[in-house]
């Protein structure tokens, strides 16, 4: 009866779930439970490989400008062979005084909307595509946290923008976690709002 029982609970066990790794265009699958941090990373690859492909097979370049981030985007790209076709580069302009000096962020936008604002997240992406002469450019500025929060912009504000020629568009993020939850969070939406509106 016991081994009876012992069988029964082995049946009863839920299966681990499986998740695909990708090495190049082949995918092997693993039979190792995800954890929910990885869950996470993997949807930044997703999102950075569908992106990769889009991009490709329209024949568009793009640049990134970075703060809160500080560089994450970029290497999610920058991860997939072939990303030169059409990623131009980036900048991680982290301080105020970066977002000045190297994007022409005027300081009174920095003054009167600060630097966690729609009005930086569109100068920083406008300027960026002057810069690199790229068909899309992207940004995201944010507090990522635990510390820089107040009253009207908590931890985990966060906006994103993206510009072409023919349009400049923003988004406002109140994303929740610990500060690399949060980077992350933000990487994975500014990938698919670039996807989404390109």
């Amino acid at each position: 009866k016991i081994e009876a029982n012992r069988d029964i609970k082995r049946k009863q066990q839920p299966k681990p779930e499986k998740h695909g790794v990708r090495h190049g265009k082949a995918n092997k699958w693993e039979s190792k439970p995800l954890k929910p941090q990885l869950k996470l990373e993997q949807k930044v690859e997703n999102a950075a490989w569908q992106l990769h492909k889009k991009l490709q097979f329209k024949n568009l370049t793009i640049a990134i400008a970075e703060s809160c981030t500080g560089g994450m985007i970029q290497s999610y790209i920058t991860a997939n062979s072939g990303a030169s076709k059409y990623f131009m580069g980036g900048v991680i302009a982290y301080s105020n005084r970066a977002k000045q000096k190297i994007l022409q962020i005027p300081q009174d936008t920095l003054e009167k909307y600060g630097a966690v604002s729609k009005e930086t997240a569109i100068q920083m992406a406008t300027s960026t595509r002057q810069i690199f002469q790229c068909d899309i450019a992207a940004s995201v500025t944010g507090i990522a946290g635990p510390s820089g929060g107040t009253k009207e912009k908590p931890v985990g504000t966060v906006y994103i923008a993206a510009a072409n020629k023919e349009k400049k568009i923003h988004k406002k993020l109140q994303l929740r976690g610990n500060r690399t939850k949060i980077r992350q969070l933000a990487t994975l939406e500014l990938l698919k709002f670039i996807w989404e509106n390109f």
